[in-house]
């Protein structure tokens, strides 16, 4: 039996501010990344202790 085509991908969210990896997330990548995650997204940033714009890293 052949393989299927994986949709989905594992990407990184680096924090815009300090430069950390803090999250790591799949997306389906079939169709192109979403344009919420293009833009970059707002989440916690342990070392600040707020709210910043994370946008994604592909390794």
């Amino acid at each position: 039996m052949a393989k299927k085509k994986q949709a989905r991908e594992y990407v990184w969210l680096r924090c815009t501010e300090t430069g950390d990896l803090n999250y790591r997330t799949s997306v389906k990548t079939l169709g192109g990344l979403p344009e919420r995650l293009k833009e970059g997204i707002k989440k916690y940033s342990p070392r600040l202790r707020k709210h910043t714009l994370h946008k994604v890293k592909r390794k």
